[in-house]
């Protein structure tokens, strides 16, 4: 049941949106075993003139001229430490394909919600897991 918050670089792209969010829907549920049904994505589009990476706004970089932020909350103890960073390994391959001229201080944070604090349709996951 992962929320997934991907914000790209840029301004909003319909096409950019969907691609970027089945890329990583596909990757949630091969690589870290995640049911499609259960997985809720949010994408925020930010200027690049508002997104600073040392100092400077990346409309004035020359090379990596994009970027993004990747927040994925899984409940903890769901996913092994390999599994966790394979999905990064791959999670930056294929956003930086998706996005193009990806800067490689762009970031992605596997959260790992306590079960009792983190649910969906009123639960908590520890309900879910106490009830099934």
């Amino acid at each position: 049941m992962p929320h997934i918050a991907l914000q790209i670089s840029g301004r909003p792209d319909a096409e950019l949106t969907r691609r970027a969010a089945a890329t990583v829907a596909e990757l949630t549920q091969r690589v870290l075993g995640k049911d499609a049904n259960l997985i809720a994505t949010v994408v925020e589009y930010v200027p690049r003139e508002q997104w600073i990476i040392a100092g400077k706004p990346l409309s004035e970089h020359t090379t990596g001229r994009n970027a993004f932020q990747l927040d994925i909350s899984v409940t903890d103890e769901t996913n092994t430490k390999a599994e966790k960073a394979q999905f990064l390994k791959e999670a930056f391959a294929a956003l930086s394909e998706v996005i193009g001229d990806v800067n490689t201080v762009s970031y992605i944070y596997v959260i790992d919600a306590r079960a009792a604090a983190y649910g969906y349709g009123g639960q908590t996951q520890e309900f879910r897991h106490q009830h099934r």
